[in-house]
């Protein structure tokens, strides 16, 4: 996946990061890592949909994002696993946003997929106009951390709505939809890489497609044969998606491969 820079940046140019980004560099282990958070937080979400009271499900769902997103804001720079912490609490809460649009309320998924969308565009809009610059490498103030961190929620329920369309409401079943999705995400890239598509752009399109793709294929793991599925359950699955994104973790916190090098980062 492509890497972000300034926004118009030449094609090849490397992009400027701040020494206290508190965001990760975007590396192979990043996109892996962020399509692993997407699926346990779908089975996640489900499983506590599955077992609790709606209403307790989505307050401890969001309890749980406040802690993290505090203790990420209280972060003086990037920390792994307060970073990725984050990220799997705002993919649960986000499934559960998406989710209580259409179980609770009634409305198709394809009405909150465009809601999403539309929702998205003004958050980015908003954040470019405060800030000049949608680079995740510029991530070094409180502000420009709220715009970041509101992105992000709003792409997991935007990805979110978007996987369950096509996988129930198009009828494309989950392994399909992973699939499509699969495919998806490699089009920002080619764009990036062949014909010069803006790192920017290209980076939170393919960050959107992160979420249905890794949603689909946990949900194809846990949901019954009835629904296509293969019947393993959501709780087990969200066990074995969380180890898997453990031990990526203890390897980057260890490893530090993505964090920026002096070479890469900069002070202003």
């Amino acid at each position: 996946m492509p890497t972000t820079g300034q926004l118009r940046a030449p094609r090849h140019a490397a992009p400027a990061r701040h020494a206290l980004s508190k965001v990760p560099e975007v590396t192979l282990y990043f996109w892996i890592t962020k399509v692993l958070t997407t699926g346990m937080g779908e089975t996640t979400s489900d499983y506590l949909a599955q077992t609790l009271p709606q209403v307790i499900a989505v307050a401890l769902g969001f309890l749980a994002f406040a802690a993290a997103l505090t203790l990420q804001f209280s972060a003086r720079r990037y920390t792994a696993w307060v970073y990725w912490t984050t990220v799997v609490m705002v993919s649960v809460f986000g499934t559960m946003a998406a989710d209580v649009l259409h179980v609770a309320i009634g409305i198709p998924y394809v009405v909150s997929t465009c809601f999403f969308t539309v929702v998205l565009a003004a958050v980015l809009v908003a954040w470019y106009k405060v800030e000049g610059t949608l680079s995740i490498h510029s991530i070094h103030t409180k502000r420009r951390e709220a715009f970041y961190w509101a992105t992000v929620v709003t792409t997991f329920a935007l990805g979110t709505a978007a996987g369950d369309w096509t996988a129930t409401s198009l009828h494309l079943g989950y392994f399909t939809s992973g699939v499509v999705f699969a495919v998806l995400i490699a089009v920002p890239a080619v764009a990036h890489w062949r014909f010069g598509l803006n790192p920017i752009t290209a980076f939170w399109f393919a960050y959107i497609i992160t979420r249905p793709l890794g949603a689909s294929f946990a949900d194809w793991m846990a949901v019954t044969r009835v629904r296509g599925g293969l019947a393993w359950g959501a709780g087990p699955v969200s066990i074995a998606w969380a180890v898997v994104i453990l031990g990526f973790v203890v390897y980057l916190a260890l490893s530090r491969k993505d964090v920026a090098t002096a070479d890469t980062a900069v002070a202003d």
